[in-house]
């Protein structure tokens, strides 16, 4: 908080000097000033506010004017703080002495002749001397009193222009006084404020008292870290040295950063020729093993043990022997064993794991991802493996082809995204069942089923009318829409299987792949079919609704036996539209697809007539050549 200044005034008497009329002698002038009039306390400064000054009360003193005295006398004028000093001394006459102390009053100085002893009436000569004398004494102290006027006028001449301009001065002083005062009026609770100030200074006092040992400490820690800052400056000096090697070595790491830059990026596009002339090699592997290829699986037996009439050939697993006793017609003692022969394009026997399975067709899978068109269905009787070969069991080693071609989709696809690809996977599961479809991903009311339609789109592409098609972005999300599929899909009893898939399951993963950088774009659907029981009507004695089911399935799977022969043999018309499963799988068949079959058969010796059918079936089959495929690119 800050202090106002608090003006006050001395009132000074100045007596001057006059000149007896009586004649008696001048008396030394006394200097007599009054004494200051009490100072008033001033109250407490507040802090100035913008541009106003604080209101400082102060008792107005008059201002006197100097009197002349009788003799020569010092005139002194002496401020108070806050105040110009104003002194006037008053200057005693060259060569003349002055009494300390005047005469009393009434008494006649006596000069010559005895003191204190009056001249004769007749001793006038005596008297003519003394006045003599005493005229010389006026003489001179005229002509002292008259040099003391000419310096005391001077100094008056300076004085009123000190004066004026202190009159000045304190005009201008009582309008800030009046001013200070109409503030101070404002400021009723200063004075609270400077006891608490008072207070507060008490306390900043010893703050003060701390603070100074305190910088005392800081004092000496100063001088420490000046050391130490001469040593840091030293370091720093070492360490510009450094940068600039640093900044050097920097120039160079960016050129060289630089030229790796150019080197990735003539890298990534060798790693994209690379991988479309491994797409495209991939594909003359895969033309070469043929575009429709078959593949036979044997069921292990129930109990256990080896089935005596199938016959596998330890050095080859392409070929299979079917063998039959027969009872000799020509009197012949020994029965006759006829074997029928079978090569396929791989034959696994009862310990091939799935595992195994999947690894031989891995590639085909891979070619869905590249842009072809890939369809697997399994073919067989009922009971003979179909079901466990496409989706197989919940742990790991039993999954069969299904799951585990998702999981290398998914995988693949994660890989190909570091060279820029992106993919989308559209999911849907259909049965047809008595050559109806139904949607095996239907969440609603069995009475508002939708019905559904195959339709063909000007592209060619095959869809269905209210078919639910999820998008799918991970392997657990497929194997979710499987699960329920399967839980939807229709099953019934028959003498051949307790619980036999009546209907054809299609699962189909719509793959749509992007380059951005490349400008590369591709579409593919993958088909992954698990047929329904191919038995014989006497085989498997069905009646009534049962009956109607196996007309249903032999009818459909004979026309998809019609449109692979019609492929093959480069026929115009291929009579798809024949049977609901050949329609539906029509962009997964032909010249631009991939088409392989599972051929199940079961190797109790009571399923020899319809493991016989099977084989017959998939070797005519096996028999065709369908054309090149080619990959769709949008």
């Amino acid at each position: 908080m800050s202090r106002l200044p608090v003006i006050s005034k001395k009132r000074v008497l100045v007596t001057s000097s006059s000149s007896s009329e009586n004649g008696q002698d001048l008396a030394p002038a006394q200097k007599k000033t009054r004494t200051d009039p009490e100072r008033v306390k001033p109250y407490a400064a507040s802090t100035i506010i913008g541009t106003r000054r604080p209101a400082v009360a102060a008792i107005k003193a008059p201002i006197s004017r100097p009197v002349r005295p009788t003799g020569a006398a010092t005139v002194a004028a002496a401020p108070s703080r806050g105040v110009l000093k104003q002194s006037i001394a008053s200057t005693a006459p060259r060569g003349s002495n002055i009494k300390a102390a005047a005469a009393p009053t009434g008494t006649k100085a006596v000069t010559g002749g005895a003191a204190g002893t009056k001249r004769q009436g007749w001793d006038l000569k005596g008297k003519v001397t003394d006045m003599e004398s005493k005229l010389r004494n006026y003489q001179t102290k005229v002509k002292s009193v008259s040099q003391d006027n000419e310096d005391l006028k001077s100094t008056m001449v300076k004085s009123q222009t000190r004066v004026t301009d202190l009159e000045t001065s304190v005009a201008v002083q009582r309008s800030q006084i009046s001013e200070y005062e109409e503030e101070l009026q404002v400021l009723s609770g200063v004075r609270e404020e400077l006891d608490k100030v008072s207070s507060e200074k008490s306390s900043i006092e010893k703050q003060l008292s701390n603070l100074e040992e305190k910088y005392k400490v800081m004092e000496t820690l100063r001088q420490s870290q000046e050391t130490e800052l001469h040593t840091l400056k030293m370091k720093l000096s070492v360490q510009d040295s450094t940068l600039s090697r640093l900044q050097l070595t920097l120039r160079d790491a960016e050129e060289e950063v630089r030229s790796l830059g150019e080197t990735v990026v003539q890298q990534k596009g060798e790693l994209h020729a690379g991988e479309m002339e491994r797409r495209h090699l991939h594909n003359s592997i895969q033309e070469l093993k043929g575009n429709i290829r078959v593949f036979c699986r044997v069921r292990p037996l129930t109990g256990g043990g080896l089935s005596q009439h199938l016959q596998l050939p330890a050095t080859d697993n392409k070929t299979i022997t079917l063998a039959k006793t027969q009872e000799s017609h020509t009197g012949k003692t020994a029965d006759t064993q006829k074997n029928y022969n079978f090569s396929f394009d791989r034959v696994f026997g009862p310990q091939a794991s799935q595992k195994e399975v999947f690894e031989e067709i891995s590639l085909l899978v891979q070619s869905a991802l590249d842009g072809y068109n890939v369809c697997c269905f399994a073919y067989g009787q009922t009971g003979s493996g179909k079901t466990f070969t496409m989706e197989g069991a919940e742990y790991d080693e039993a999954r069969g082809v299904i799951p585990r071609a998702v999981t290398q989709i998914f995988r693949a696809a994660e890989k190909l995204g570091a060279q820029g690809w992106e993919f989308t996977f559209t999911a849907s599961f259909v049965e047809i069942y008595n050559e109806t479809l139904r949607d095996l991903l239907y969440t609603g009311k069995a009475s508002k089923r939708p019905e559904h339609e195959i339709r063909k789109s000007i592209n060619n592409e095959v869809t269905i009318t209210s078919l639910t098609y999820e998008k799918v972005t991970n392997e657990d999300q497929v194997l979710g829409l499987i699960m329920m599929a399967n839980h939807n899909r229709s099953t019934a009893q028959t003498s051949q299987n307790d619980r036999s898939s009546r209907s054809h399951s299609v699962f189909q993963l719509d793959i749509e792949g992007a380059n951005v950088g490349r400008d590369v774009k591709c579409k593919s659907t993958l088909c992954l079919v698990d047929l329904a029981g191919s038995e014989r009507l006497l085989k498997s004695q069905s009646q009534g609704e049962r009956f109607k089911e196996m007309t249903a399935i032999n009818s459909s799977l004979s026309n998809l036996g019609i449109v692979i022969t019609a492929l093959a043999n480069k026929d115009i018309h291929v009579p798809y539209r024949n049977s609901k499963l050949t329609y539906l799988l029509q962009g997964c068949l032909g010249g631009n697809s991939k088409t392989l079959m599972f051929v199940n058969i079961s190797p109790e010796p009571d399923s020899f007539g319809e493991t016989l059918n099977s084989l017959r079936f998939a070797s005519k089959v096996n028999d065709c050549v369908i054309g090149t495929a080619s990959a769709n690119k949008k």
